[in-house]
């Protein structure tokens, strides 16, 4: 079946001039595709200059020390009130640390009725969720969207004598739907159906609106405002703010006190007297001016790329494009059909992206195949990493519109939570349910083209079509030898962390921690960060042999001359060169390191193409231990061996359906590569019998199964070349209903009693698999 090309029509709120502006100040995006604003959204590289030469060019105090530096700070809140058309007799600007922080300081200082009430949407954010646990009021109640937008139709005056705090989304981080914005003059005015009793003060979670979209705080005033600044600029981070609309600021009271917040304060006696001004009462301590004036040139770097015209502001056309680009990007993945014409996303919307008014740039849905059943949404995002894609997945912190449109019920959060499913893992289906979907959300130098390479990439990946029956598959289908026992073939260790694999077809030492050597080395860059493939590919051309008799490592590289680590010199402790001993991080566990020296970081660093990297040895004095099995291991992910069976993978190459990513169909040698396994078995005609194996046996070593291993985008690089394709990942998850796992993780059961305890595995060892 020959795939038809998709054309839709999609109008754009730029000018070409614009767009090529864009597309030069974010050159960094060339060859990638940035899809997560609702996340983050990208600062502009003249803003990071212009940042650059501000602060280096001005001199900036502490706010306490000089008036300068106040009175510039005092700028950026009028720039801050301007943007939302409002202005400081309005509202007050105190700086806080984000929006979740402002979202705390609301629920933390605003003062209920006795008989007052906490009312939330039901679709809120969890740092609105929060609020629950320390709101000065006891009555706590959730609202659901139907029974919040009810309140459009007004109810008369009520008596209002309570006071009381109602917070909603102004858009939804799930799905972008926007709320009315008439609802805060409503419930302000007319109260909350169902609360005859109480006045209601209204906050605001701008967060995710303001991103993209222009909040006119003269036309809706709300009592507070929460919302980050990297939302809208990218940079800085760590910075947001709680606006407070002035007939509102007497219901806030913060019983604590920091530097600069108050007239006096005596250390002998519990007494103090706080500053007159809210915002003066409210920021404790110094703010962090130096982030605080770096907003002037986020403005400054919006308004001059995304100018205003016919009089239309930069954010209303940013708030147009996102919007026409999430249109666009709905209408094609609705349009999306399968050979047997069933769809191929499941979209999670309460709008069908007809007004901008309405709904804002975000897209959310879940992958299908074509028999209806789901793709997990880990599958998605490695596949999109794959295409070099950076996209958001789970439930975004977000759980009520999760469950809301994914179809969830309270039991079925309670049965995932107790399957081992927690915020932010990859256990994206449970029984054949999501756990969570997928997210696109655009911002204003996000392009078409974004959205037609995201588009294609599912259509790749995950629309079914014919695939002609004449494959040749002569490379890999190679014959193999009807073995009547399964016997070791090759050990495989990795003495650099995420490097190119030694092979041994002989026999090598086992210790403590696995086969000697085995992932000993990490490189690092130069803030300390482990380097791996899934960042850098070119990592697999870097190939390590050890010779145990000489103790050395030798680096070799397509395009330099070998270079010899004397490893002896690393634990010499009385020669000439001192022992250089730092720290790292390593899936998560702090490792103690030991700097190799300047030479072989040079080589490294000339090899891969990035200055200041550095090449560092897991001390000998370090202990690291897998907490599940409390076995020790070197610098791998988790268990001592991986080990993966050569029939696996050719049952598994022949389920392939195309390799349309080479010119070459890839051999099984360079397939088994791939998966990086330190033990590779050959089982003759018996394929993926390992999966079902407690315990191994190997020419006399008895070895624990500790489970199967969970697959990543790694497998999707060739190791000869550093090429990208989408299989063998895309098969595995297809055959395996979308658990990606392929090979099995083993540590052995021998006791070694000290370091220097070795003992023998050889290749050509018979291999027993148990079931127990």
């Amino acid at each position: 079946m020959v795939q038809k090309t998709f054309q839709m029509e999609f109008h754009s709120e730029y000018s070409q001039t614009e767009e090529a502006a864009l597309n030069a100040e974010f050159s960094r995006l060339n060859g990638k595709c940035y899809l997560d604003h609702a996340g983050s959204t990208l600062y502009a590289k003249s803003q990071i200059t212009a940042v650059q030469e501000f602060l280096t060019g001005n001199l900036l105090c502490n706010p306490h020390t000089s008036r300068s530096t106040g009175d510039l700070i005092d700028q950026v809140r009028y720039r801050i009130l301007k943007h939302f058309n409002t202005r400081s007799s309005e509202y007050s600007v105190i700086f806080t640390a984000g929006a979740t922080a402002s979202l705390k300081l609301v629920a933390e200082s605003f003062c209920f009725d006795p008989s007052g009430v906490f009312v939330y949407h039901h679709d809120s954010h969890t740092s609105v969720l929060g609020m629950r646990d320390i709101v000065g009021t006891k009555r706590v109640d959730p609202i659901e969207r139907e029974q919040l937008l009810a309140n459009l139709l007004g109810q008369g005056r009520t008596t209002n004598q309570n006071a009381s705090l109602l917070v909603f989304p102004a858009q939804c981080n799930f799905n972008g739907i926007k709320y009315p914005l008439e609802l805060v003059g409503k419930i302000k005015q007319d109260g909350l159906a169902g609360y005859d009793q109480e006045r209601f003060y209204v906050c605001l979670d701008a967060a995710s609106y303001v991103s993209s979209s222009f909040l006119d705080l003269t036309k809706y005033q709300p009592d507070f405002v929460c919302l980050s600044f990297y939302k809208l600029f990218g940079f800085p981070t760590g910075l947001g703010a709680l606006l407070v609309h002035r007939e509102a600021a007497e219901l806030l009271h913060k019983r604590y006190y920091g530097g600069g917040t108050v007239k006096i304060a005596m250390a002998g006696r519990n007494f103090h007297v706080k500053r007159d001004s809210l915002v003066d009462r409210f920021e404790d301590g110094t703010i962090p001016f130096t982030s605080i004036v770096s907003l002037l040139q986020g403005f400054d770097s919006i308004e001059r790329l995304v100018p205003s015209v016919r009089e239309k502001r930069s954010i209303e056309r940013i708030s147009e494009q996102t919007f026409y680009l999430g249109r666009y990007c709905y209408d094609r993945l609705r349009s999306l059909r399968h050979v047997n014409g069933s769809e191929v996303v499941e979209l999670y919307h309460d709008s069908a992206f007809e007004d901008v008014a309405q709904q804002g740039g975000i897209v959310n849905f879940n992958v299908l195949h074509d028999d209806g059943s789901y793709v997990g949404f880990a599958e998605v995002a490695y596949m999109a990493s794959v295409h070099n894609i950076v996209l958001r997945t789970g439930c975004f912190c977000n759980p009520g519109a999760c469950q809301r449109l994914i179809g969830l019920t309270d039991e079925d959060v309670l049965r995932h939570f107790d399957a081992g499913h927690v915020c932010g893992d990859a256990n994206d289906l449970i029984d054949g349910q999501p756990t969570g979907s997928v997210r696109l959300s655009f911002g204003y130098m996000t392009r078409k083209e974004d959205v037609d390479r995201l588009v294609e990439m599912i259509e790749k990946c995950y629309v079914k079509i014919l695939v002609p029956s004449n494959i040749s598959r002569k490379q890999i289908t190679s014959s193999y030898k009807n073995y009547d026992q399964a016997v070791l073939k090759m050990i495989c260790l990795f003495p650099i962390k995420s490097c190119g694999a030694f092979k041994i077809t002989t026999g090598w030492p086992l210790c403590r921690k696995g086969l000697k050597h085995d992932r000993e080395f990490v490189i690092v860059d130069e803030n300390g960060v482990v380097l791996t493939q899934k960042k850098l590919t070119e990592m697999c051309l870097i190939c390590p042999k050890i010779n145990l008799e000489t103790n050395e490592l030798t680096l070799s590289h397509p395009s330099l001359s070998n270079f010899v680590l004397d490893m002896n010199s690393l634990e010499n402790t009385t020669g000439s060169q001192p022992i250089v001993l730092c720290e790292t991080k390593v899936c998560m566990d702090d490792v103690q390191a030991v700097d190799c020296g300047d030479e072989v970081a040079d080589w490294i660093s000339i090899a891969l193409q990035i200055s200041g990297l550095r090449l560092l040895k897991q001390s000998g004095d370090e202990v690291r231990t897998f907490q599940q099995t409390s076995k020790e291991i070197a610098l791998s992910n988790q268990a001592q061996f991986l080990l993966i069976n050569q029939s696996s993978v050719r049952w598994l190459a022949e389920k392939v359906p195309e390799w349309d990513d080479l010119q070459v169909e890839p051999t099984l040698e360079s397939l088994v590569d791939r998966f990086r396994g330190n033990l590779i078995i050959e089982t003759g005609p018996r394929a993926m019998e390992e999966i079902q194996w407690n315990r191994v046996t190997i020419g006399g070593h008895e070895f624990t199964v500790d489970g199967p291993c969970s697959r990543c985008q790694m497998i999707c690089i060739d190791q000869t070349s550093g090429i990208k394709t989408t299989e063998p990942l895309r098969t595995i998850a297809r055959e395996f209903k979308g658990k990606m796992r392929f090979g099995v993780y083993l540590s052995h059961d021998s006791s070694y009693k000290v370091s220097s305890d070795e003992k023998l595995l050889y290749c050509g060892s018979a291999v027993q698999g148990k079931v127990e």
